[in-house]
């Protein structure tokens, strides 16, 4: 036996002596037992480290060789001299035009540039590095802005608002045509003898492939494969729930189940899935660039820059403990929550689904949803060394909050819409049963396992005080047995 294992045996053979002459009624500690608050204080340096060794488990070993090379280090003295020469430029050698509205516009411009040039040289740096540590900062910086710009349009009149949208693009502020998205849901529709399968081609659109590529994000964001599935499906039913309210929630049965589920959604799911077994069997190991002989070398290293530095594999678990449970319900809850936005605000701010602010704004959340789920995750995962949610997450939550408020002011007459009696017993049934399977999973199940095991331990109790000793012996008799003997001594005197 090495000396780890043997200290390991003396500890735990310690610690069964103090819990046997606890259990046995005896009050007093033995000298070589260690006192109540130290054996709490181990159990949980024993958690502490069994958590430990369950995040390394899932991180990957990562070698680095140290290298920091001009583009990795600091530039904050540059950045503030280029921006400083700039605003001496606009101010001495430029004519200040008359006009209000194009000196507004770029007015504003000109602040939210000064602020990105501030967050990215000084903002905090998030669970990602690369490409480089100042592309995250910058979403950062640019989040803080996209809700800044909410609160200002949460803060208008409808009307205002609408119309200030007018200012990003002259195309904007106009009510959107009525346009019909249900149609006929015929797959084969041998009225048309030219072409049979026109509903299939004309739902073959540039959203298809949007779908694809959005779902094979989400999946590289998530990790996991039934947490995707489940938020797919359950946008599926959302389209059915509310497609009283939006008409392009109207869609055909083939269209949500078989192109959208199984197709779209399901084929970038298995993708993402497929590319995050490669991460994670990736080694990750960096060296500098002029550390690397070969050409071959320096190319890959270029392009392996665009991966992760290290790799971290997801295990929500929502089931091992109320928290996480929650958690993950409230991860879906905010994802759906966002999916619908996306709908709603194009509805309620007028604005066509081919508008470039509205693939911006996926452009956005893609590059945000990322590190915001990383956050969420080490929060969930290591609360004792991430204490607080992390600043891109709060910020994601913040937003999607930001814009549902803003759909509910600008149009509550179709968020007020009455909702369908059966789709509402649908939801009312799916809501309760998740209601019941918590409290039986972390209330009712728990209680019932605690029983079962304190009645196993007292019965354990009498058993161990019979158990024969080493020596063949049986364990010292206590009590009135002491006084008068074993009880073939009495019976020999009683003879």
């Amino acid at each position: 036996m090495t000396k780890p294992e043997s200290k390991r045996s003396a500890a735990v053979n310690a610690t069964g002596k103090c819990a046997t002459s606890v259990s046995g009624g005896n009050a007093s500690l033995e000298p070589d037992c260690p006192s109540q608050s130290a054996l709490l204080k181990a159990n949980a340096m024993k958690q502490t480290s069994r958590e430990g060794m369950h995040r390394r488990n899932t991180e990957c070993e990562v070698y680095d060789d140290g290298t920091n090379t001009f583009f990795w280090r600091a530039h904050t003295v540059t950045v503030l001299f280029i921006l400083t020469c700039a605003l001496v430029y606009v101010t001495l050698l430029e004519e200040t035009p008359q006009d209000t509205a194009y000196n507004t516009k770029r007015g504003i411009v000109a602040s939210i540039l000064v602020f990105l040039c501030f967050g990215v040289t000084q903002a905090k740096d998030g669970p990602f590095t690369r490409p480089h540590p100042a592309y995250w900062r910058f979403w950062l910086c640019v989040t803080v802005v996209y809700e800044l710009f909410l609160i200002f349009i949460l803060f208008q009149t409808v009307h205002d608002g609408r119309q200030f949208m007018k200012y990003i693009d002259p195309k904007l502020g106009v009510p959107l045509p009525e346009r019909d998205y249900g149609g006929n849901c015929l797959m084969y529709d041998p009225g048309n003898t030219t072409d049979p399968f026109h509903n299939i081609w004309d739902k073959m659109d540039g959203f298809v492939p949007a779908h694809f590529l959005g779902w094979y994000i989400k999946t590289l964001m998530i990790r996991d494969w039934w947490m995707c599935m489940i938020i797919s499906v359950m946008f599926e039913f959302l389209e059915y729930s509310l497609e009283h309210q939006l008409p392009n929630f109207s869609e055909c049965w083939w269209d949500h189940w078989i192109m959208d589920v199984l197709l779209c959604n399901g084929l970038g799911i298995y993708c993402g899935m497929k590319a995050l077994a490669w991460l994670s069997m990736k080694p990750y190991q960096w060296q500098g660039l002029w550390n690397i002989p070969t050409y071959k070398g320096k190319i890959k290293r270029m392009a392996f820059q665009f991966t992760p530095y290290s790799w971290v594999k997801f295990e929500w678990k929502p089931a091992s403990n109320l928290r996480r449970w929650l958690a993950v319900l409230g991860i879906i809850f905010m994802f759906l929550l966002a999916e619908l936005n996306t709908f709603y605000l194009k509805f309620v701010l007028w604005m066509p689904p081919e508008h470039y602010l509205v693939l911006l704004r996926l452009v956005f959340f893609v590059n945000v949803g990322g590190v915001a789920m990383r956050e969420i995750y080490d929060f969930m995962d290591d609360p004792k060394f991430h204490k607080k949610l992390g600043q891109q997450a709060w910020l994601v939550a913040a937003i999607t909050v930001t814009e549902f408020l803003i759909v509910v002011k600008y149009d509550p007459n179709t968020i007020m819409l009455p909702i369908p009696f059966v789709v509402t017993q649908c939801w009312f049934l799916g809501i309760f049963l998740i209601v019941i399977w918590t409290l039986w999973r972390f209330f009712i199940r728990d209680i019932t396992l605690r029983y079962k095991e304190t009645r196993q331990r007292n019965q354990e109790v009498p058993a161990d005080r019979d158990r024969p000793l080493g020596n063949g012996s049986t364990s010292t008799p206590s009590g009135r047995s002491k006084l008068n003997g074993s009880s073939e001594t009495v019976r020999m005197r009683k003879s």
